[in-house]
């Protein structure tokens, strides 16, 4: 696969809508095991990716085959409490929820979503499904979403799998439109997530 240089387009969720210019990528090898950073967690693609340089939170990175707004994988690793799921841009006025580690999963989702609303700038974002499954060694949970970004009609489909672990939220997000991307690239999430290994920090 290519090097990824395309223009990031608005409607990706959350993070992709305050991507500054200078944002670069790194070419991630396939079949190779990746040291996910500001986390314990490792993951080995089987097919090359593109790393977002710019973190979009202080404990997450973002990864896509072929441009944030068609596919994005982001990895939250070792939120604690009073950590934020993104970067808290608009403190004063819009400030982002904080993770607290005493939630249980239905209120992890709950955060979730409402830290994308703010993010997003839109109401219509919606929790499709919760269930648990096995997140590594840990048991964990997964959930399923849509939303449509504000100035983009464009309808898209998320899901994510994670787990608590020492106290700590460890999270994997898939979106991407639902028109053909989600279904086309839900396999790779799938494969990345199935991978993860805690080997320590």
């Amino acid at each position: 696969m290519k090097r990824f240089f395309g223009p990031i387009m608005t409607g990706a969720i959350a993070l992709s809508l305050t991507v500054p210019a200078q944002a670069g990528w790194k070419l991630i090898p396939a079949n190779e095991e990746v040291r996910l950073k500001k986390s314990g967690m490792t993951v080995t693609p089987k097919k090359e990716w593109n790393r977002w340089t710019r973190r979009p939170g202080k404990k997450a990175e973002a990864w896509t085959l072929d441009g944030l707004n068609l596919n994005e994988i982001t990895f939250y690793g070792g939120i604690e409490t009073g950590d934020t799921l993104l970067k808290d841009r608009n403190k004063k006025t819009k400030p982002l929820p904080k993770f607290d580690s005493t939630m249980l999963i239905p209120d992890i989702v709950q955060w979730f979503e409402a830290n994308n609303r703010i993010v997003l700038d839109t109401a219509l974002f919606e929790i499709d499904s919760i269930e648990p499954v096995q997140f590594a060694d840990h048991q964990g949970f997964r959930f399923t979403y849509h939303y449509v970004a504000t100035g983009d009609e464009l309808v898209r489909k998320g899901e994510a799998m994670g787990a608590m672990v020492d106290g700590k939220l460890y999270l994997i997000n898939y979106a991407a439109p639902e028109i053909h991307f989600f279904d086309h690239n839900r396999a790779d999430f799938v494969q990345l997530v199935e991978s993860v290994r805690f080997s320590g920090k």
